[in-house]
Formats: C-alpha cells, sequence, structure tokens
C-alpha cells in the first residue's frame, strides 16, 4: 500500500475510536449516527493538513464527492443504507488513488470475514448474550458499518506492522 507510515500514524489515533463507535453503533442500533461521520470527517479535515502535502490533501477530497454521489445512487435503489453512504464518503478522503485496489481487495476480504463472524455470533446464544437487545440480531439485513469501520482501521492500522 502507499499510505505511508507517517500518514497512518497521524490519522490511526483519531480514527480508531471513530471506527469502533460506528461498528458498534450499526450492530447495536443498525443506524450510523451523523455524529461520527461528522466526527471522521473533521479528523480528516484538520489532521489532514499535517499528515498530507496540501495538494494531495485537496484532491482527497474529491474521493469523497465521488463516492457520496455513487453512495447516494446506491441508497437510492436500496442497495445500502444512508448512514453507509455517509460514512464511506468520509472514509474515502483517507484512501489514496494508488491504495484503491489494495483497499478493494482488503474490504471484500473484511466484508465476507465480518458477515460470517456476525452470523455466527447471533446463533450462539452465548455470545448473543454478551449484547442482548441489539437489533442487528434480529434484522436480516447487516450492520455495514462494521466492515466499513473494521476496514478503514486495517487500512491504516496495517502500514505500521
Amino acid at each position: 500500500m502507499s499510505t505511508t507510515i507517517s500518514t497512518a500514524m497521524w490519522f490511526l489515533p483519531f480514527v480508531t475510536p471513530i471506527a469502533l463507535w460506528v461498528a458498534w453503533s450499526d450492530m447495536k442500533t443498525m443506524l450510523i449516527p451523523n455524529k461520527a461521520v461528522l466526527a471522521l470527517f473533521v479528523v480528516f479535515a484538520v489532521v489532514g493538513l499535517i499528515a498530507l502535502p496540501f495538494d494531495a490533501y485537496l484532491w482527497r477530497y474529491a474521493h469523497l464527492v465521488v463516492v457520496l454521489i455513487v453512495g447516494f445512487i446506491l441508497n437510492m435503489i436500496g442497495a445500502i443504507g444512508a448512514g453507509d453512504a455517509k460514512f464511506a464518503a468520509v472514509m474515502a478522503p483517507f484512501i489514496a488513488i494508488a491504495d484503491l485496489p489494495d483497499f478493494a481487495t482488503l474490504f471484500a476480504v473484511v466484508l465476507v470475514a465480518t458477515f460470517l463472524l456476525h452470523r455466527v455470533a447471533r446463533r450462539v446464544p452465548a455470545l448473543r448474550n454478551t449484547a442482548p437487545g441489539w437489533e442487528s440480531w434480529e434484522r436480516k439485513d447487516f450492520p455495514m458499518g462494521l466492515a466499513l469501520g473494521v476496514s478503514l482501521f486495517l487500512h491504516l492500522a496495517l502500514p505500521l506492522i
């Protein structure tokens, strides 16, 4: 991946709690809070000024716009939720264009893994009882915030390993 260690080190401490918040909230309520979306946007807006060269920083906002438009269309046809579309859009500036093929692969693996783990966990009473009342235990749709949050975290954490 072309995400530099320096860039990852700047973003990771701020992104991690937001990614965890999104994953937890989406599993619990099947909603990604707008406050989490806004928080991630603010992290990029502020930390990005330090972590990235200024021209790259500005161009990354184009990633947000493109993903927001695609997400809006996918939401209109019922393919993804509005929160998923908004969160994916604010995730986009954290991903360099050069990293897109690697990120797509990472996201695909994380999506399959989190889907399978979530489906298994909700069928195991001992695991399900650790989080009683979670909306995602009852609904047929998948809490995509889980996969999105984990993918963003791993995208930033892997260069540090």
